[in-house]
């Protein structure tokens, strides 16, 4: 694709997760979870590795079936730190069970993890006009009040950054350059 976003490089996982994924509206609330929680998983670490970990990420977290996840116990804590195929960090898997959690408190609350969600950019996603990966925020106003209601009902995870992340992923706002085909694409 000519004029891609330059950060997938040439790696064949980051130029499908570009091309096909990444920035495309989701108000599916499993995979709303699921990028909520690997987003998370990514502090520290690369994009890349978190990618390549994912089949192994569902298959750890129930296919992040925030109901089964909620249940875990420290028994399931156990058996994740054992668990070579995600990232073994005890905090951050304590956080995907205690952001499971969450995601049912949100659900019982607005009816669906993407009926809140979504209400941050008013059901519409932001379409942001980007020239150079220069231009790209890394925070915005609207990931710092998501990050501050989220971290105010108890998520972990979810610092500014993340949120930001989270909301180019899923497609909340359009950050594809203006060069890239997709950015186009996902606008109309």
């Amino acid at each position: 694709m000519k004029g891609r976003c330059p950060w997938c490089g040439d790696d064949p996982d980051y130029i499908r997760y570009h091309d096909e994924e990444w920035g495309v509206p989701s108000h599916d609330d499993r995979h709303l979870f699921e990028m909520l929680i690997l987003e998370g998983a990514q502090a520290g670490l690369s994009w890349l590795t978190i990618l390549r970990k994912r089949e192994n990420y569902r298959r750890a977290f129930a296919n992040f079936d925030a109901k089964k996840v909620a249940r875990y116990t420290e028994a399931d804590q156990a058996r994740l730190m054992a668990d070579a195929g995600i990232v073994r960090n005890r905090l951050k898997i304590q956080s995907t069970i205690l952001n499971a959690r969450g995601v049912l408190a949100l659900t019982g609350e607005f009816g669906s993890l993407d009926r809140y969600l979504w209400r941050f950019v008013e059901g519409r996603p932001l379409q942001h006009a980007l020239r150079t990966l220069r231009d790209a925020p890394n925070r915005t106003p609207l990931s710092d009040a998501m990050s501050k209601d989220l971290r105010r009902r108890g998520f972990k995870f979810v610092g500014t950054t993340i949120c930001h992340a989270f909301m180019q992923a899923v497609g909340m706002v359009n950050d594809h350059l203006v060069t890239c085909p997709r950015w186009k694409e996902l606008k109309s």
